[in-house]
């Protein structure tokens, strides 16, 4: 059986390269005959991976340990849905899973009306494009990352799945991610074909062809990164949701220049202008999506979250390498935009800024995240940039982006002010939470400014959706798109608040022993050890009161030691929720005195940054309905 799936990925691999080699043989000749071949040999491609992937699978469900990658990734005793799971957690598994993603999303879209719409030119060299994607992946899965490796003899038991992958953000979180980028492959791959072939202006423009598909994956990528923040939140143990790591770096820089493209796209669309410069972007996006998999998978920096170093990482980079060029030589000879910018103080002028800071914010990530590469020039030892660095520089430029949102949706597309009541109301609901929080004490200028912008932010899209709700006009702003800035708002606020005002507590407890910790008191109420399925535990119970006595929760965070990954310790952490002060509770581990060592957080408004995150990712999903008049994406 497993050869077959090898034998599947050879097919993937042999189809991919022989349709794309067909179809440079066709655009050369000036020929689209074959067209309907390679339509369906994608099909079959997809079909391929499909398969490949039930089998491995059926091998994960019924723990067959002959199968290197089931044997590396799970145990008898590793719940079922995380055997599932194990699917992505190394790194051909991972590959497998991101090329049938890619592979679905071209198959989804050769079923879409906007693809047929395409002329059949445009197909083709789409066609090429894509099928040199999917005979990367293959060549890479054939050569360098083969899922159906077999071992004799068959172990008896396998070496377990990594426990911080035990968590539920394990199951959603990659897949998440991956179908993200496989998503910005269709757009990526047609604005090409377009740049190639000279679209004319009675066809339709890449991104109404693959529009759908476009915010589609825009929600996917979303919702696997800020799923990766609260898995880190809950999981990791130390109090926080970003840590600027390498690899959540990896898949925040594809967000930014897709959000950037989001912007970009509005101005092209509405005003005929920046035509060469979205075509780079989105293909940008899905170059920086290979990227990221490049810095998760070649072991070129260190991360708490990286496969490790491994055979696929020089690979990619050459692959990365020559979409670079393809993307540049296909917008050197496409057409130009039409016209100039328009002043700087307008809507047109806001939008590009806001791409631009958005760009910056890229640019910026990237090299810091590769400073530990660009260091070994002068250093013989690696030199990496913390938190700090990243806090510094990126949370100055993101307050920056939040207020031009905020009085973005004011500016008149020429210049000025069009929207006077909105700018108003900019004012009075940023003003209004700024008050807010420093009457709360909550005084620090730089946090103050970010949720000024983003009370003005949640004031406006509030207003401009009631006035669509009411039928009144709410300028050129979709409904997808003021919900999306609201849930960034809710996001950003809770950022605000937890970021700078998290209070970190490291608590020494005697076995009834009470502390107090801000306007809380915390009692030791017992400490337990005892045994799971495969780990021993030590265990807190934590009662948590406030300043009346009141019980507010009852907290059982563990530490915890598993029979396969001896000299580690892994925490359980345990949360009172809030949409106030959340209570975040640890265990560190006893003291020679016997005394419990615990770490209580308290985390004010994070849980804003959660209720944002839902309503950002499936936000834009409203913006699927096909649009009336000249309402922007």
């Amino acid at each position: 059986m497993y050869y077959f799936a090898y034998f599947l990925l050879i097919f993937a691999l042999m189809a991919s390269i022989g349709c794309a080699g067909f179809g440079l043989i066709q655009a050369w000749s000036d020929k689209t005959a074959g067209l309907n071949i390679l339509e369906k040999v994608n099909f079959l491609i997809t079909l391929s991976f499909g398969l490949a992937s039930s089998i491995l699978l059926f091998a994960l469900a019924t723990h067959d340990y002959s199968l290197s990658y089931v044997a590396g990734y799970t145990d008898n005793t590793l719940a079922y849905f995380y055997c599932l799971a194990a699917f992505w957690a190394g790194q051909p598994g991972s590959m497998l899973f991101w090329a049938l993603s890619v592979a679905i999303m071209g198959s989804v879209f050769a079923l879409t009306r906007g693809y047929a719409d395409c002329p059949e030119r445009t197909r083709l060299w789409f066609w090429i494009f894509f099928f040199t994607i999917t005979g990367a992946f293959s060549t890479m899965l054939v050569l360098w990352g083969n899922p159906f490796l077999m071992t004799n003899p068959a172990p008896a038991d396998g070496s377990g799945l990594n426990p911080l992958l035990q968590n539920p953000g394990m199951i959603l979180h990659p897949p998440l991610l991956f179908l993200g980028y496989g998503g910005f492959t269709i757009p990526s791959c047609m604005a090409l074909a377009q740049a190639v072939t000279n679209r004319s202006d009675d066809v339709r423009p890449w991104y109404e062809t693959t529009r759908v598909l476009f915010i589609v994956a825009w929600c996917f990528l979303t919702a696997g990164i800020l799923l990766g923040a609260w898995w880190a939140y809950m999981e990791l143990g130390w109090g926080g949701y970003w840590a600027w790591d390498p690899v959540e770096n990896a898949s925040l820089i594809p967000w930014l220049i897709a959000t950037a493209t989001l912007h970009t796209v509005i101005l092209e669309k509405s005003r005929g202008k920046l035509t060469r410069a979205n075509i780079f972007l989105i293909s940008l996006t899905t170059i920086s999506g290979f990227f990221a998999t490049y810095l998760v998978r070649s072991g070129v920096v260190n991360s708490v979250h990286a496969y490790g170093q491994g055979p696929v990482g020089t690979p990619l980079l050459t692959f990365i390498a020559f979409l670079c060029v393809i993307t540049l030589l296909a917008v050197f000879i496409s057409k130009r935009g039409a016209g100039e910018l328009e002043n700087p103080f307008s809507r047109e002028g806001a939008l590009c800024l806001t791409a631009l800071i958005l760009l910056v914010l890229a640019f910026i990530i990237l090299n810091a995240t590769l400073w530990p590469v660009f260091s070994r020039l002068w250093s013989p030892v690696p030199v990496g940039l913390d938190a700090k660095f990243y806090n510094a520089v990126c949370l100055p430029i993101g307050t920056m982006l939040l207020l031009l949102l905020a009085f973005c949706p004011s500016l008149s597309w020429k210049f000025g002010i069009q929207h006077k009541s909105w700018l108003l109301l900019a004012l009075l609901g940023g003003a209004a939470v700024a008050a807010a929080a420093y009457l709360l004490s909550y005084q620090r200028i730089h946090p103050l400014v970010a949720q000024f912008s983003c009370g003005a932010i949640a004031l406006v899209s509030l207003f401009a959706l009631v006035q669509r709700l009411l039928g009144q006009k709410a300028g050129a702003i979709r409904a997808g798109s003021l919900v999306s800035h609201l849930g960034l708002a809710l996001c950003a606020i809770g950022i605000a608040f937890s970021g700078p005002y998290n209070q970190k507590n490291d608590l020494v407890l005697a076995a009834g022993e009470t502390q107090a910790v801000s306007s809380y008191k915390v009692t030791l109420k017992a400490a337990e050890t005892g045994r799971g399925i495969d780990y021993e535990y030590l265990r807190a119970v934590l009662e948590v009161r406030n300043e009346k006595g009141e019980l507010l929760s009852t907290l059982k965070p563990e530490k915890r030691a598993y029979d396969k990954f001896a000299g580690m310790l892994f925490s359980e952490v345990d949360v009172a929720t809030s949409f106030g002060e959340e209570i975040y509770a640890s265990v560190s581990g006893v003291d020679a005195s016997d005394n419990m060592i615990v770490q209580i957080n308290i985390e004010p408004m994070v849980s804003w940054i959660w209720l944002g995150a839902v309503v950002l990712s499936l936000a834009p999903l409203f913006n699927l309905r096909r649009r009336k008049a000249k309402d922007m994406a």
